[in-house]
């Protein structure tokens, strides 16, 4: 069960709770983020709109996303509201409780292969990365991304970071985005030498991040394509940007005739 590390939620946090009891004045509630702890839903708290009974709006087994109106962390006392949880609220919240799923699984699947628990999975990972980035899965995603150094820089431990980089990278695929340009390239001295030249100049200027790939193919001198694959167009766009000018710089070295042009829906 997904989980946090505080014993009661906070005033006016949006919480995911499974509707357990329903009476005459109001619904109890599990709040399953706080180990199923017991909130009350009050009769007026339910909708906006008008309903005859408070089964028209609420049933046994529900799951729903309410917000925090009252709490007395000393007693653990929660009250909840439905009818406060705006549409956007709503879907932020599933985002972030689908998101804590996947982390928990990926924890899980940690914890199993060093023969650990999934307390001490949280202990030593989850907790360490939502200090460090904010949200358990962010972290789960730089994992994917940059491997065990990562999780090290959020004071994972090597053990744990080795095994979880490991399964972050199996399960986590992160969406990309693709830039393809048709290059016009011709060269009337050098031959092939100063085409690879030219082409392979940005090696040596642009830094690609470690997310992101570059690749070439011929089409049939003079067209050539490049494929620019990375985690945004706002990366995308200045990757590719780099890579041309700097094509471009080489062809004016070498005395070539250079140009470009974006493909559509790509």
């Amino acid at each position: 069960m997904v989980r946090r590390r505080e014993e009661v939620p906070s005033l006016n946090e949006l919480v995911v709770a499974t509707v357990k009891e329903i009476h005459e004045h109001g619904a109890f509630v599990a709040l399953d983020e706080y180990g199923g702890l017991r909130a009350y839903v009050p009769l007026g708290e339910a909708s906006h709109s008008w309903f005859r009974n408070i089964r028209d709006v609420l049933r046994v087994g529900q799951k729903a996303v309410f917000k925090v109106i009252r709490v007395d962390p000393s007693r653990k006392l929660v009250d909840l509201s439905l009818k406060r949880v705006s549409d956007g609220e709503r879907k932020e919240k599933l985002i972030e409780w689908k998101r804590a799923q996947r982390a928990e699984k990926i924890l899980e699947l940690a914890a199993k292969k060093l023969r650990k628990t999934l307390d001490e999975a949280y202990e030593k990972v989850g907790w360490p990365l939502e200090d460090y980035y904010g949200e358990i899965f962010k972290g789960l995603e730089e994992a994917s991304l940059r491997g065990e150094e990562a999780l090290l820089e959020a004071n994972v431990e090597k053990k744990w970071a080795e095994v979880v980089a490991e399964i972050a990278r199996q399960n986590i695929r992160l969406p990309r985005v693709k830039l393809s340009f048709i290059i016009n390239l011709q060269c009337l001295e050098g031959g092939v030498k100063a085409l690879k030249d030219i082409l392979t100049s940005w090696e040596r200027s642009v830094k690609l991040p470690s997310n992101t790939s570059v690749r070439f193919y011929t089409l049939g001198a003079p067209r050539y394509k490049l494929d620019v694959e990375a985690l945004n167009y706002k990366d995308g766009e200045k990757i590719s940007s780099d890579i041309l000018k700097a094509i471009e710089q080489g062809a004016k070295t070498h005395g070539c005739s250079f140009s470009f042009e974006r493909l559509k829906g790509e």
